[in-house]
């Protein structure tokens, strides 16, 4: 069994066949999904996703690259919506992305340490996103941890070494991407490593960032299979004790979310 930690299944990509990728996640043996926010505007869809398919949960928030579009969404309205959807089981996807310069500065880091307070008060974990922002992200998770702690996840990790240490001292988890196989990947495998290995989970991000058995392909949960392969491979254990472990993790960290 895994758990696909993150994917997109609201975007258009998986419109058309919405129930054959669901249906050849649970064959390859990805029995649950995490859906995850980008607009709070857009909540509706991905609960109407999670209602259809009962092993499908979501989670509330705005990514970094559209930070400026939901400025208006407070804490409050955050924990709100989180309380009110059983099928809510996660905080974000928030942080903090330099690299598409979307969206200034300012505003990612309003609405990351907004949703840092949401993930605190209601015990969800806050899945982060970071990209070329390791300085800006270790400095604002270090003093906001020092606030009191919250439980969070370093999604999709494609960064350095060092946030990788100071995530998992603080209390995160590392979750690893089709990223972690591709040939050119050696760094991001040997942070993997490092990280304990009952901090790891697996995802894919589908639509994005298919593993390299599946390279230039529409990603879906069930290519997680190939990254948890590789990250077997890197921790020196079967396939059998990643799968075991990862699905182990996500349930300790997803906390609202039931074993089906």
């Amino acid at each position: 069994m895994l758990i696909d930690t993150h994917c997109h299944l609201d975007f258009a990509d998986f419109a058309e066949e919405r129930d054959a990728i669901v249906a050849r996640a649970h064959e390859a043996g990805v029995r649950q999904m995490v859906t995850i926010s980008t607009r709070v505007r857009r909540l509706d869809d991905l609960l109407a996703i999670t209602e259809k398919y009962p092993s499908v949960f979501c989670s509330v928030g705005t990514h970094p690259n559209n930070a400026g579009e939901e400025l208006d969404i407070q804490t409050e309205d955050l924990v709100r919506l989180a309380k009110a959807h059983q099928k809510i089981v996660a905080i974000g996807e928030a942080g903090l992305d330099y690299f598409y310069d979307t969206q200034t500065p300012a505003d990612q880091k309003t609405g990351f340490v907004r949703h840092i307070a949401a993930a605190r008060e209601t015990g969800l974990p806050l899945v982060i996103h970071s990209r070329s922002a390791d300085a800006d992200m270790i400095e604002i998770l270090t003093v906001e941890s020092g606030k009191g702690t919250f439980p969070f996840i370093l999604h999709c990790f494609s960064s350095g070494a060092e946030l990788a240490r100071v995530g998992v001292e603080l209390g995160g988890y590392v979750s690893f991407s089709g990223i972690l196989t591709f040939p050119k990947s050696e760094e991001l495998r040997t942070i993997a490593r490092t990280v304990p290995i009952d901090r790891l989970l697996v995802e894919t991000d589908a639509p994005y960032l298919a593993p390299k058995r599946w390279r230039g392909k529409r990603n879906e949960p069930s290519y997680v299979v190939n990254t948890a392969e590789v990250l077997a491979e890197c921790k020196n254990v079967s396939y059998e004790e990643i799968a075991r472990v990862t699905t182990e993790n996500a349930f300790r960290i997803f906390s609202k979310m039931p074993r089906l």
